[in-house]
């Protein structure tokens, strides 16, 4: 999301063997009818920081060399990368995109249903968001937020950004956890869509202040729609990506609220034209509407999840959801 004026500010100073998560596409720009100072972004820099920093911690721990026989070339699995030794990368069949062994990921906090049900290892809904299957899926993720997460931070700043990309990540997860039992599942996407959800929510919200409000709508309808048909493509955890989107579009409509056309200028207006609301009536409908639904949403699922029920047991055709039947590919198991 592009655009120069966050209208809540208007005279201020200038101050995102298991399943894994491919980032969203970024959404192309939208504009606003002024322009503004706006926030200095600091938050989203922080989190690339700290997942990529995650990702070193995690394949030092992995330590390739020590978990395989790595001797020659004679028809045994080698390291990738050898030369980075402690930090080299698995064989590539055993993870093609460049990063630890599963039971590293596993051991480490990977989001898995066994252990968040009956280990009551909850917490594995947050950590899984820090934790990437590879390189090339860590650079994709890390591409993603920086292009969609640094404008978000700079119109709203970074409390209102967080608590959408932390609360969407965790819808993500337990949608996942819902869904998925016999896999493990890594990464950030969850609360990547969860921004993606919060920018269309934004948009419809505030949808009397912005031009070119139609194209930016199919755009963004346009983008999200290919992102969740890649959700649909083997070992892609496409329940991570619909129920971070979810939280966040919901999350757009309690946060990401801008003053109607008119608000802040009211004070240099004569009493008789100044607005008697800093909201639209429609605005207020929205927020209390998504509020309800955000927290009977979370209550269900988390309650569902903890009594060890398992989704796709009471919802078959749900499994089309994150799977693409072919006649190489079963959406059975």
């Amino acid at each position: 999301m592009m655009g120069n004026r966050d209208l809540e500010r208007e005279g201020g100073t200038k101050p995102r063997n298991g399943s894994y998560h491919p980032p969203p596409t970024t959404a192309a720009p939208y504009y606003m009818e002024n322009s503004e100072s706006q926030w200095t972004s600091w938050l989203v820099p922080m989190i690339v920081v700290a997942n990529v920093a995650m990702f070193i911690v995690v394949m030092f721990v992995n330590n390739c060399p020590s978990n395989i026989n790595n001797f020659g070339s004679g028809g045994r699995r080698q390291c990738v990368a050898r030369f980075l030794g402690r930090l080299s990368f698995q064989p590539l069949q055993d993870n093609p995109l460049f990063g630890p062994s599963s039971s590293t990921l596993q051991k480490l906090g990977a989001l898995e249903w066994d252990k968040v049900v009956h280990g009551h290892q909850g917490w594995r809904l947050f950590t899984c968001i820090w934790l990437h299957a590879g390189v090339v899926h860590l650079l994709a993720n890390m591409l993603s937020l920086v292009f969609i997460g640094i404008r978000l931070e700079q119109q709203f700043g970074f409390v209102r950004v967080g608590i959408i990309y932390l609360l969407s990540g965790i819808g993500g997860s337990v949608l996942s956890c819902l869904f998925i039992q016999r896999s493990i599942s890594v990464g950030a996407s969850g609360a990547l869509f969860g921004l993606l959800g919060a920018m269309l929510s934004e948009l419809l919200t505030n949808w009397s202040i912005y031009t070119n409000k139609a194209a930016a709508l199919i755009t963004l309808i346009i983008i999200i729609a290919i992102n969740l048909a890649v959700g649909l493509l083997p070992h892609v955890d496409n329940y991570a990506h619909i129920g971070g989107f979810m939280s966040g579009f919901l999350l757009g409509f309690v946060l990401l609220l801008r003053p109607q056309f008119g608000w802040l200028e009211r004070q240099h207006l004569p009493a008789e034209g100044r607005l008697k609301s800093k909201f639209k009536a429609y605005q207020y409908v929205l927020l209390l509407i998504a509020t309800i639904l955000l927290i009977v949403g979370f209550t269900v699922g988390l309650v569902m999840l903890f009594r060890g029920v398992k989704a796709n047991e009471h919802c078959e055709w749900c499994r089309y959801l994150s799977c693409l039947r072919t006649s190489r590919w079963s959406c059975e198991n």
